[in-house]
């Protein structure tokens, strides 16, 4: 067994104990417990999380609460770690929306919505924010309820760390808010404010910040209008350049990997906020395609986080080409914006590595592939356009001569003699680690 297989076993058993014993414990002593639930989760993976927290965990907590075994108070407090948690690294959790405990949620936030007198606001907030934090689908009603509830939290603008944790709860639970659609009246007014303020002040933390970022960018899909509040009015192509290029001088990129626990706890936790930002942007150039001219600052800082990351912090090295390619197939840029943004050098540099692993050399060659597909593109066009300015046909050809002659001085003409035998070769190495080692006969029964 595995270090982290040993060590994914014990948070398992831990978590499993921590959590059988609360029927036994105080109200306090409880408190006390999530606290250790939430560091052992904290460390756990994705698998070993949902194997945990499933529909008959989050039944279990119904049936304690109903018992008296556990208070509201506590449940909710748990709830929001693991929605905290399960948030921060981009995961859902499917089986509180099919569990009996979010039925009882769902319920209690209509009824204590429609109070008219005695309405319990900080019940309200919470039971929100489990609510969005742990569901997978949400309902128009709940919505038109939670977000609004959820935002006020946000607006607040005192500095003292217990208002800042409630920030960063509240931004980050509307972040998950993802694919469904919300009402502009909901939320535009009050998510403009927070970003302005944050951009004039600079009040709220990262992951507050790129919280506030996902959940606007995240309403694009629905919502194209929203192109013109995200880059002209709040000017995103500008805020996320800043943010990349103070992530690319204030983490220490060539960390060893000896450092104490705590350390490499903090680390972990920036590496996190770092793909979510690098998600954000994923989600933008798929989505805002009319300001390619804008876009070459940020492409320029995507690069610089690219080669600052890719040799110890190899996950986020391959997030940033798979962006420029998103960047590039869904025309958020065109040749010339990556060739001024620096992206086809730092893709060059990647592919001429020695130890490149079949992954990035995949993405890299499937980058380059693109490129040759665009500039053809480009070509046909000028074809059919006779009347085409003459000065764009010139800078088109310019444009394409740059890039040819960079690849022809970078050698990428030695890389692509057997340019398909390379992707051939490629996928039957992808194909390969699919295989289990002991079956190394069938791959090699394929192969005749």
């Amino acid at each position: 067994m595995s270090t982290r297989d040993g060590t994914e076993t014990e948070n398992t058993k831990k978590s499993t104990e921590l959590f059988s014993q609360f029927g036994d414990d105080s109200a306090d002593e409880q408190k006390l417990k999530i606290e250790d639930i939430y560091g052992v989760i904290e460390r756990m993976s994705k698998e070993k999380f949902h194997r945990i927290f499933n529909r008959k965990k989050f039944n279990k907590m119904q049936k304690m609460i109903d018992e008296r075994k556990m208070t509201l108070e506590n449940a909710i407090l748990l709830l929001k770690c693991i929605g905290y948690c399960s948030s921060l690294k981009s995961e859902w959790t499917f089986y509180f929306y099919e569990s009996s405990l979010n039925e009882r949620f769902q319920k209690m936030i209509i009824e204590e919505d429609e109070k008219k007198e005695g309405k319990d606001e900080k019940l309200l907030v919470d039971l929100c924010e489990c609510y969005i934090f742990l569901s997978c689908k949400f309902t128009h009603e709940l919505l038109s309820i939670c977000v609004p509830c959820i935002l006020k939290v946000a607006l607040r603008k005192e500095g003292n760390e217990e208002s800042q944790r409630e920030v960063d709860f509240a931004l980050l639970a509307l972040s998950n808010i993802k694919y469904t659609k919300v009402e502009k009246e909901l939320y535009l007014t009050e998510i403009t404010e927070i970003i302005r303020f944050h951009q004039e002040h600079h009040n709220l933390t990262l992951l507050a910040y790129q919280s506030a970022w996902e959940f606007l960018i995240n309403r694009l899909l629905r919502d194209k209008s929203l192109e013109e509040v995200i880059v002209n009015e709040l000017q995103f192509p500008r805020a996320a350049t800043r943010v990349l290029d103070d992530m690319v001088r204030f983490v220490d990129w060539k960390k060893e990997k000896e450092e104490e626990k705590e350390e490499r706890r903090k680390d972990k936790h920036k590496e996190l906020i770092i793909l979510r930002w690098l998600r954000t942007l994923e989600r933008y150039f798929h989505n805002c395609t009319t300001w390619k001219e804008g876009n070459v600052e940020l492409i320029n800082s995507l690069v610089q986080l690219f080669r600052a990351a890719k040799y110890n912090h190899r996950k986020i090295g391959y997030k940033c080409i798979d962006i420029l390619l998103i960047t590039l197939k869904h025309g958020a840029a065109g040749v010339d914006g990556l060739l001024k943004g620096g992206a086809i050098d730092a893709a060059m540099e990647e592919i001429l590595q020695q130890t490149l692993n079949h992954s990035s050399m995949w993405n890299c060659l499937r980058f380059f592939e693109v490129i040759l597909e665009k500039l053809k593109e480009e070509e046909d066009d000028e074809k059919g356009e006779k009347e085409d300015d003459e000065s764009e046909k010139m800078k088109r050809k310019e444009v394409k001569r740059k890039v040819f002659e960079k690849m022809e001085e970078e050698g990428y003409e030695d890389c692509t003699l057997s340019f398909q035998n390379i992707f051939d070769l490629l996928f039957m190495q992808m194909a390969y680690d699919l295989i289990d080692v002991h079956h190394h006969n069938i791959l090699e029964l394929m192969m005749r």
